[in-house]
């Protein structure tokens, strides 16, 4: 199973970096598959720690990929790291094995504290529309835009069913980084 996450993880000069990821789990066993070159990547390398932040605050998954990481950070309550201030819950891990790939390495996991910060009561359509939505932003050099834009053009029935300010303002973001896109590779 993947579950959408946000992972903070920081440098050895106590810079956080904030990113959304899949994050594969498997029973009590977590599985983060970071693209090279990423900060990401470097950090866990770095450091060894990372935290995975559950939120429902769409905003934080569409804001990460459209330039907005300056999200409130309070410190970890047992590794040396950082979790987002609006997580719903927080697990803290450490590296305890690594499957080095040129591309995109396995880095295995283990939890050393799980906290419940306040209750999940689902995501609603919009929130999916732009979970997904963020995800193909993240495959725009990956994707031909005719698949990107009819997915787009699918989620979007959704959102406009059921978005809140919140998801029509992430929704927004990531709708003007397809447009950025699409001028760049026309020009």
């Amino acid at each position: 199973m993947i579950q959408e996450t946000i992972v903070t993880t920081q440098n050895s000069s106590g810079a956080a970096h904030i990113a959304p990821m899949g994050i594969h789990v498997n029973g009590d066993d977590f599985i983060i598959l970071p693209f090279r070159p990423s900060t990401t990547l470097n950090n866990l390398l770095e450091s060894k720690t990372a935290v995975f932040n559950y939120c429902d605050d769409v905003r934080v998954f569409a804001g990460c990929l459209t330039g907005r990481r300056d999200w409130p950070l309070k410190s970890a309550e047992i590794i040396n790291g950082k979790v987002l201030c609006c997580a719903l819950a927080h697990t803290e891990v450490e590296i305890v094995r690594i499957e080095d790939d040129p591309v995109r390495p396995k880095l295995f996991c283990k939890a050393v504290h799980t906290v419940n910060h306040a209750p999940f009561k689902g995501f609603n359509r919009a929130q999916y529309s732009v979970l997904e939505a963020a995800i193909l932003i993240s495959r725009l050099n990956r994707l031909p835009m005719e698949k990107i834009e009819s997915e787009i053009d699918y989620l979007r029935i959704g959102l406009e069913k059921t978005a809140g300010d919140r998801e029509l303002e992430a929704w927004g973001w990531l709708m003007a980084i397809i447009e950025k896109f699409k001028a760049k590779v026309k020009a």
